[in-house]
C-alpha cells in the first residue's frame, strides 16, 4: 500500500470509528432516557450541528469581478486602469484618501491621532530581550528635535540629507525630522562600497549624512568628497576615526547630541507641500553608477493610498504590527512603513542579522509582513527537504496542501482548521503566529511557492509589481483572487499600457509588450540626469519600465520578460538571462544561478550555487562524502544538478538554444557582502562576469 493510501485509510478509520461510535451512543441514550430528556438531548445534537454550520469558514467575496479586474479606457492604446477608483475610467488617478493628508509629514501625524498615541517604533536590545517601544508623540518630539538640531548645524529647507544605516528606529526619526523641516531624504544602501557612496555624495553635494556606526563613518571618509562636512553617528565612534575626520575637515556628532542641540533651540517647523521633493532614492544599479529617482511627497502618498485601497477588507489599520527587515533604502519597504504610520500601526525592527529573523518574528508576532521571493523560496525549499525523507510525512503534507488549496479556491482564508493544526502549525509559528497579511514584491515569485505560502500561512498573501520610479507598486493582486502567476491589475494611482518590442517579437495588439506607466505615482526624473530621464519618460508622460508584460483575459498583468539585459548569440537568437534563471531556480538543487553568453558563441553557460541543505541530504542518501566544495567538484553531482535544470527548462518551454550547455558549481552564495548582489538581491551581471571570468572562459574553452 502506498504512503498516500495508508494515510487515507488511517484517517478514514478514525472518522468512521469515532462517528459511528458517537451515533450509536446517542441512539442508546435517546432510547434509554426517552421523553423530555431524549428531546433535550436531540435538541443539543441539533444545536451542535447548527453551531458547526454557523461557525464554519465563510468564503470571502472579491471586491471586483475576478473575470474583469481592470477596465480599458477608450482608444487604440488599450490602457488599463483600476476598478478601485471611480474616476479611473475618466483618466484620473488617486492622489490621496483624505483631503488634508497629502504629505508624509501629515500622514505620520494622522497615524498618531488614529492610534491615540499608541506604540510606534519597536526594537530589541539583545536576541533574548523583548521588544521595547516608543509611542507616536515621543517619536514626533524626537524627530522635531533632531530636525531642529540639523538646522542648528547649518541645514536649510530643500537641502538633501543622507542616511547610511540598517533599519532601526533612528532611521524613521531622521526621516520624519527631514519632513518636519522640508529637507530631502537620500538613503544610501547599507552595503554600498565607498565608490558608490562617494558618487552619490558628490552628485547631491551632500554636506550632512547620518551613519549607523564607526565602520560606515570610516568607509565614507575613505573617499569623502569636499562637500561632506558633517557626519552624525547613531553609535559611538572610535578616537582614530574622529582624528581622521578632523584631518579631512569633517565634524562628527552623535545622534543624541544633535537631538539635544535641537531641543535647546526654537526652530519652528517648515512643513512641505505635496509638490515638494520628498526623497532622492538611488536605484541599486546592476550596471554603472546608481541613478537618483526624484519623488515628491505627492508621489509617495499617492502610492501608499492606492495600495491601501487595493488591500480591501484586509487593509492595514491601527493596532497592526509590521516587521521591518527589508532595506529602508528601497521604496518597497519605505512605502510599507509609511503606510503603517499613516493608519496608526506600529513597526518592529529586526535585530540586524537576517539569520535571526525567525527569532525576531517569534518575539514580535507581526500581523503584517512585506517579503521578497528569496526569503519565501528558502522557506519552501527547507520544508520540501524536511518532508522528502519520509514517505508518510510527504503524503500527509501533500494531502494537507490539496485540502487547503481547495479551501483557498473557494475563498476561505483561515489558520484554525485541522490541517493548520496538524501540518502547518510550525510554519505559522516561524512567522510569529499572528500574520494576517503578507505583501510580496521586488522580484517574481514562482506560482507553486506563492500557493504554498497562502496555504501554509492561512492569511492573505498579495503579490505586487513595481519600480522605484513609480514609488513602489504599479499593480497588486486583489482580495479573492488566489490564482498564481500574475501580479494583479493596476493600482488606482496609475494606468498601464503595453508597447511593441519588435526585436523580441512582442506586440501590443497581441496583449504583450513593454510595460509603460502613467499616473500620480510616477517620478519626476533622475537627479541631474536629463538624458536618462528623457530615455525613461516619453513626451506624453509614460514611464517605460524595461519590463515586458502580458495582459491576461481577466485584466491582470503577468511579467514575462525583460527588455534590458538581453543579448544575441552568434546565430542571431536573443537570450533573456533573467527568464532562464527564474526557471532554473525552480530546481530543488539550485539556490542561485547566473546565466551567461557571448555574441560570438553559439550557446549559453551558467554558474550555479547549489542548495546546501538539499545537496547534503542527497549526499547522505547516496553515501557520497565531502564538504560542499568537494561535492561541487563531483562529476555525478554536476550531472545530477544540470539534468534537473534542463528538465525544468524543458517543462517550462525553453527552446534548445535557451538551455545551458555547461555549468560551474560554486559553493559560496552570491551576496550583497561579496558584491555580487544588489541590496534588493538582484544579480550584478558585470561583477559576476568579472568574478567568474576564469570559470566562464574555461567552460567555453572545453565546449569549443
Amino acid at each position: 500500500m502506498t504512503p498516500e493510501k495508508s494515510v487515507l485509510a488511517y484517517i478514514n478509520h478514525l472518522i468512521v470509528s469515532n462517528f459511528s461510535y458517537f451515533w450509536d451512543e446517542i441512539d442508546g441514550y435517546l432510547y434509554y432516557f426517552g421523553g423530555t430528556l431524549g428531546t433535550l438531548t436531540l435538541t443539543s445534537v441539533a444545536a451542535s450541528i447548527a453551531y458547526y454550520f454557523a461557525t464554519r469558514p465563510i468564503p470571502e467575496k472579491p471586491l471586483v469581478p475576478l473575470e474583469n479586474q481592470s477596465p480599458l479606457l477608450e482608444g487604440p492604446e488599450q490602457i488599463h486602469v483600476s476598478k478601485f477608483y471611480k474616476e479611473s475610467k475618466n483618466g484620473k488617478f488617486v492622489s490621496y484618501i483624505t483631503e488634508n493628508v497629502r504629505t508624509l509629514y501629515q500622514t505620520f501625524r494622522e497615524g498618531a491621532y488614529a492610534s491615540n498615541n499608541g506604540p510606534c517604533l519597536g526594537w530589541r536590545e539583545t536576541l533574548t530581550s523583548p521588544y521595547q517601544w516608543i509611542n507616536y508623540d515621543e517619536a514626533l518630539l524626537r524627530a522635531k528635535n533632531f530636525g531642529a538640531g540639523m538646522l542648528a548645524l547649518g541645514a536649510r529647507p530643500k537641502q538633501l540629507i543622507g542616511i547610511y544605516s540598517q533599519n532601526r528606529p533612528e532611521w524613521i526619526l531622521y526621516e520624519q525630522a527631514c519632513y518636519s523641516f522640508s529637507l530631502v531624504v537620500v538613503p544610501l544602501y547599507d552595503t554600498l562600497g565607498p565608490d558608490a557612496c562617494a558618487f552619490i555624495i558628490r552628485q547631491t553635494e551632500m554636506s550632512i549624512i547620518i551613519v549607523e556606526d564607526d565602520g560606515k563613518a570610516a568607509m565614507l571618509l575613505e573617499k569623502a568628497p569636499r562637500s561632506l562636512k558633517i557626519i552624525v553617528s547613531i553609535k559611538p565612534i572610535r578616537q582614530t576615526t574622529l582624528e581622521r575626520a578632523r584631518s579631512r575637515g569633517v565634524q562628527i556628532f552623535s545622534f543624541i547630541d544633535v537631538e539635544k542641540l535641537g531641543a535647546k533651540g526654537n526652530h519652528p517647523e517648515v512643513p512641505p507641500t505635496s509638490e515638494d521633493l520628498c526623497t532622492v532614492c538611488y536605484t541599486s544599479g546592476t550596471t554603472g553608477n546608481p541613478k537618483g529617482v526624484m519623488l515628491t511627497h505627492g508621489n509617495v502618498v499617492a502610492g501608499v493610498c492606492a495600495v491601501i485601497l487595493q488591500m480591501g477588507d484586509h487593509r492595514i489599520r491601527a493596532g497592526d504590527v509590521m516587521v521591518s527587515f527589508l532595506p529602508l533604502a528601497h521604496m518597497f519597504e519605505r512605502c510599507c512603513e509609511n503606510g503603517m504610520y499613516y493608519v496608526g500601526g506600529c513597526v518592529g525592527f529586526y535585530s540586524g542579522d537576517i539569520k535571526e529573523l525567525t527569532n525576531d518574528l517569534k518575539m514580535l508576532k507581526p500581523t503584517v509582513m512585506p517579503a521578497v521571493p528569496r526569503l519565501l523560496n528558502r522557506v519552501y525549499d527547507k520544508i520540501q527537504n524536511d518532508i522528502s525523507a519520509s514517505g508518510l510525512k510527504r503524503a500527509l503534507f501533500n494531502m494537507a496542501l490539496k485540502a487547503k488549496e481547495k479551501e483557498i479556491a473557494r475563498g476561505v482564508l483561515r489558520r484554525n482548521g485541522c490541517w493548520d493544526k496538524l501540518v502547518f502549525k510550525k510554519v505559522h509559528q516561524a512567522f510569529g503566529g499572528n500574520l494576517r497579511l503578507m505583501v510580496v514584491g521586488s522580484a517574481p515569485l514562482a506560482g507553486n511557492v506563492l500557493t504554498f505560502m497562502r496555504c501554509a500561512l492561512g492569511c492573505l498573501v498579495l503579490e505586487g509589481y513595481g519600480q522605484t520610479e513609480c514609488t513602489g507598486a504599479i499593480t497588486l493582486t486583489v482580495q479573492g483572487d488566489h490564482v498564481p502567476n500574475h501580479v494583479g491589475p493596476p493600482v488606482s494611482c496609475n494606468a498601464v499600457k503595453l508597447v511593441d518590442v519588435p526585436e523580441m517579437e512582442y506586440f501590443a495588439n497581441q496583449n504583450t509588450g513593454e510595460v509603460c506607466v502613467r499616473g500620480s505615482n510616477v517620478f519626476h526624473g533622475y537627479y541631474k540626469d536629463q538624458e536618462k530621464t528623457a530615455e525613461a519618460i516619453d513626451a506624453e508622460g509614460w514611464h517605460h519600465t524595461g519590463d515586458v508584460g502580458m495582459w491576461l483575459p481577466n485584466g491582470t498583468l503577468r511579467i514575462i520578460d525583460r527588455r534590458k539585459h538581453i543579448f544575441k548569440l552568434s546565430q542571431g537568437e536573443y537570450i533573456v538571462p533573467e527568464k532562464i534563471e527564474n526557471i532554473y531556480t525552480l530546481s530543488q538543487y539550485v539556490n542561485q544561478v547566473y546565466v551567461y553568453g557571448e555574441s560570438l558563441k553559439s550557446c549559453i553557460i551558467a554558474v550555479v550555487v547549489p542548495d546546501m541543505d538539499v545537496l547534503k541530504q542527497w549526499a547522505i542518501e547516496n553515501n557520497v562524502r565531502g564538504t560542499l566544495s568537494v561535492l561541487c567538484n563531483n562529476k555525478n553531482v554536476k550531472e545530477l544538478i544540470m539534468n534537473d535544470m534542463l528538465n525544468w527548462g524543458k517543462q517550462s518551454g525553453l527552446k534548445s538554444f535557451e538551455q545551458v550547455k555547461d555549468v560551474y558549481l560554486h559553493p559560496d552564495p552570491f551576496s550583497v557582502q561579496n558584491g555580487l548582489l544588489t541590496p534588493t538581491f538582484k544579480v550584478k551581471r558585470p561583477q559576476l562576469k568579472s568574478y567568474f571570468k576564469p570559470q566562464l572562459e574555461d567552460m567555453y574553452k572545453h565546449l569549443d
